[in-house]
């Protein structure tokens, strides 16, 4: 059964830090590359971090380089995304999923960034 379980959402203040955790079935993860996506309120859900099956090549959307870090632990099937200087801006819900060819969607996780 396939499976994305994201966690680690919070309501923080501008500033402030997070890591988010996507457990995901091995179908999914193995050989993979895979992305963090963040549904904003009223927008389409769009790409935020994407990181290759080997881990050594990651993509940024432009406004959170340099404050949000992907990683991912294979070992575990699990990817991260640690988002520092956190900003109103990047409030909504995150989702994790293969980048191209994604699968069902999980739950998502709620980030509430306030100013």
């Amino acid at each position: 059964q396939v499976q994305l379980v994201e966690s680690g959402g919070g309501l923080v203040q501008v500033g402030e830090s997070l890591r988010l955790s996507c457990a995901a079935s091995r179908s999914v993860f193995s050989g993979s590359t895979m992305a963090w996506y963040r549904q904003a309120p009223g927008k389409q859900r769009q790409v935020v971090a994407s990181i290759t099956s080997g881990g050594n090549s990651n993509y940024y959307e432009d406004s959170v380089k340099g404050r949000f870090t992907i990683s991912r632990d294979n070992a575990k099937n699990t990817i991260y995304l640690k988002m520092n200087s956190l900003k109103p801006a990047n409030t909504g819900v995150y989702y994790c999923n293969r980048f191209i060819g994604t699968y069902p969607w999980g739950q998502g996780t709620q980030v509430t960034v306030s100013s």
